[in-house]
């Protein structure tokens, strides 16, 4: 065996030796306060409260403190993987004594005999009854047209050379939804680069990186001269795509100028004018498709509401809106449901097509685009002439980890999660 391993199970044994042995002299169901920390503790047969400065009490199942011990008996150090399963955790499982300390809260337990230690920050980071505390992220910022006179940009040179420049182009997406980078070479291998600097590019029935005109290469509206109406892409996926790159390289001829719309706060308004509307577009799964060419079938292994929520937080999280990828909608719960579902999509309509909800911009060489395609609905006008584009996309999963390492740090996104 190799002898790292050797001796760190021979100190694994050590500290679980010193721990029962300091266990076994705490009294039973003593609760020892510090002055300097001293935090009002409530204890039940199953649970423990902990009173907080806002007035506020947590209240912890026993089961589930014990779970979440951070020790290096039940969490490993470097891998953060856990070492024990739940299901050697009594649903009785009792305290025998807690102590208090200016940094936290020793709890010493009947069964197996074992002592955690929690810290009062991560006792209050993670309270599940109440939820206390709030993401770190930026603050989601609604937008309508008015936008234009200070659309959100970063430069290109700061992106390439720090992860600073990172951190305030992820931000940016994430604030508003879309952002410009200045700066960029107008070429398509630069911009591969630059999007590269998020995470790794997603391949799809399109490619990884593309580069594409009007000469339906695909059989996709994309690849022609047509106006498109306001959309979210990959619509037909499991896993729609989290962000979309596009870099106009070069255009000689008229129109073509790019939609954008904030379909967060289409939502909000939605909610606010007709809610049995948003309630329909949240509960009915729309099907949907993806087979323009010979060697591509593509649906999502379930149907998807227009509107998607954090089953958490309760949160909108994802649009799905793609009108031209729509699937026959032939299941119906309730077949009262089709005529409002058809209310629903002419008022949803309705409000993506207010003149502030729209956005129209010409993009420009050396001037890419990206935008969350979760939130941001995009669309183009017809034109004429040769259009050279280039673009790809992230998943969402891939930007998100990106987000949070560049702008909150590991230390502090790991604390959140053990």
């Amino acid at each position: 065996m190799n002898s790292k391993i050797i001796r760190y199970l021979s100190r694994l044994q050590l500290i679980s030796k010193r721990r029962l042995n300091a266990a076994s002299v705490v009294p039973k169901s003593t609760i020892v306060n510090t002055p300097s920390h001293d935090r009002q503790i409530v204890t039940s047969p199953n649970t423990i409260g902990v009173t907080w400065d806002e007035k506020l009490t947590s209240i912890y199942h026993n089961v589930w403190l014990r779970d979440h011990c951070q020790c290096e008996e039940c969490l490993h150090p470097l891998t953060k993987q856990r070492l024990v399963h739940p299901s050697n955790i009594p649903q009785d499982i009792k305290s025998t004594a807690i102590e208090q300390s200016e940094q936290g809260l020793t709890i010493h337990w009947n069964h197996p005999t074992h002592t955690s230690f929690y810290e009062w920050s991560w006792l209050h980071r993670h309270s599940y009854n109440p939820r206390l505390q709030t993401t770190l992220l930026p603050q989601k910022e609604l937008w309508n047209y008015d936008i234009q006179h200070n659309l959100p940009t970063v430069e290109y040179e700061a992106v390439m050379n720090s992860d600073d420049g990172v951190a305030e182009w992820t931000s940016k997406i994430y604030r508003y939804g879309f952002c410009f980078v200045d700066g960029v070479p107008v070429s398509s291998e630069e911009t591969e680069k630059l999007l590269s600097r998020i995470a790794f590019i997603r391949t799809t029935h399109f490619g990884g990186f593309w580069n594409f005109t009007s000469n339906l290469a695909k059989a996709d509206l994309a690849y022609t001269t047509a106006a498109i109406e306001a959309h979210t892409d990959t619509s037909y996926f499991t896993d729609p795509v989290g962000l979309q790159m596009l870099h106009l390289l070069k255009f000689d001829g008229e129109g073509g100028k790019t939609l954008l719309i904030d379909g967060f706060r289409a939502a909000q308004i939605l909610r606010e004018e007709d809610p049995a509307a948003y309630k329909i577009l949240s509960t009915v799964r729309v099907p949907s498709h993806t087979v323009g060419d010979e060697d591509t079938f593509i649906q999502p292994t379930t149907p998807n509401p227009v509107l998607s929520h954090n089953i958490s937080t309760g949160q909108l999280e994802q649009i799905r809106w793609n009108n031209g990828h729509r699937s026959v909608t032939d299941q119906w719960d309730n077949p009262d449901n089709v005529t409002r579902y058809y209310d629903a999509m002419r008022k949803w309509n309705e409000i993506l097509t207010r003149k502030d909800s729209e956005l129209w911009i010409q993009l420009q060489p050396g001037r890419p685009l990206i935008f969350d395609n979760w939130r941001t609905l995009h669309g183009r006008s017809a034109f004429s002439g040769c259009r050279q584009m280039c673009g790809g996309y992230i998943n969402r999963d891939d930007y998100m980890s990106r987000l949070r390492l560049t702008n909150l740090g590991r230390e502090e996104i790991l604390k959140r999660l053990f």
